[in-house]
């Protein structure tokens, strides 16, 4: 079923303006490389957490947000406030939802993993009680509750990893919204810079003093045992997470290789 998206403006007091950085950081220096540009846009102020608990709250509209892949729901709540929430699929205007310690099991529906049956496909997870969502906030995402053992729940995240996590954190009912966004191309390079994608040079079209993969005569192959960063680290499947982070012991299935197709 396909959301009919809201084409009223957002609403004024939910939105604050948003600094490009250009791919820099706090001291100027680039670290995210071919970024810059794109298009203007406000940030929308996008609730993860509990902050509207015991409240029943009334979608008013499902809105379009420029600064995710997912759609936006404003929620009018029974104090008088309104916020935005992360939209479920299915989740249409007028449909009322809940964030409590235990509530109904039903899409866009907030409440502890404890009590949440296995089967049931939930989103924007916490990782650590009253932090608010963390996981499972992609367009389409979503991950199954496969047990309950004792303190913690037993999750199958979008990567396939399974994870335990303490069943008193929160986590909403149902998947999010706009799952069709994963068959979506950038038709043209117009596209791409309004996006704030700035083009993107081959290390093989380089010159050897610029990049490992650059020198050669024509279409040279890259030369080396393995593909390399810029600056000469090995790239491409290259384990980045610490052996000894402390949240190994809750992975009990480490996430799928994406194979080639």
């Amino acid at each position: 079923m396909k959301t009919t998206l809201s084409k009223n403006q957002p609403k004024k007091s939910l939105l604050k303006s948003l600094k490009k950085t250009g791919g820099r950081n706090m001291f100027g220096h680039i670290t995210a490389w071919q970024r810059g540009g794109g298009s203007r846009k406000l940030w929308r102020n996008v609730s993860f957490g509990q902050e509207f608990l015991n409240r029943k709250g009334k979608v008013e509209r499902i809105e379009y947000d420029p600064n995710r892949n997912a759609h936006i729901a404003l929620v009018s709540y029974d104090n008088g406030r309104s916020g935005y929430v992360l939209a479920p699929q299915g989740i249409e205007a007028g449909q009322e939802i809940l964030c409590a310690e235990k509530t109904d099991i039903k899409g866009g529906n907030r409440m502890r993993l404890g009590y949440i049956p296995v089967g049931t496909m939930v989103y924007n997870i916490e990782l650590a009680p009253g932090e608010g969502g963390k996981m499972a906030r992609g367009a389409g995402a979503g991950a199954p509750i496969l047990a309950h053992e004792g303190q913690y729940t037993l999750l199958e995240l979008p990567s396939k990893e399974v994870r335990k996590v303490l069943s008193s954190c929160f986590a909403s009912v149902g998947m999010v919204s706009n799952p069709g966004h994963r068959y979506e191309r950038v038709k043209n390079a117009g596209a791409a810079r309004r996006k704030g994608r700035r083009p993107n040079v081959r290390g093989t079209a380089m010159n050897p003093v610029d990049h490992p993969h650059g020198g050669g005569e024509g279409k040279a192959p890259v030369g080396l045992k393995a593909p390399k960063t810029p600056w000469g680290k090995k790239a491409l499947g290259v384990k980045t997470r610490g052996k000894k982070k402390w949240s190994n012991k809750l992975i009990v299935r480490r996430r799928e290789k994406k194979k080639k197709s």
